[in-house]
């Protein structure tokens, strides 16, 4: 990819982004629309999270990043701070890595 698809593709992300405050502007929205507008970035968090997970190219695949996954939820669950929660879900994806 050369540096002027990038620098294109760059200007191009940034005017959608300034499109979207002028035609927006200061307009309110209704109280539901708002709570669903505040939603989005936590579910596209959680869809990047899940396709990296359980998919390898086109294909599903589970394997030990599954079980690191299932341990960092778990964690977040019970409220372990999250410097503990990233470590023992490294440890765990390790773990099942030699295991497996």
């Amino acid at each position: 990819m050369s540096w002027t698809v990038v620098l294109v593709l760059s200007l191009g992300a940034f005017l959608l982004k300034v499109f979207g405050f002028v035609v927006i502007g200061d307009r309110k929205f209704p109280p539901q629309v708002e709570a669903v507008i505040a939603l989005i970035p936590a579910a596209l968090l959680c869809a990047l999270i899940m396709k990296d997970t359980f998919t390898a190219g086109h294909d599903l695949q589970i394997d030990a990043r599954a079980v690191g996954l299932v341990v960092a939820v778990v964690g977040v669950w019970r409220k372990v701070p999250i410097w503990l929660v990233i470590v023992l879900a490294c440890a765990a994806t390790g773990i099942t890595r030699a295991i497996s």
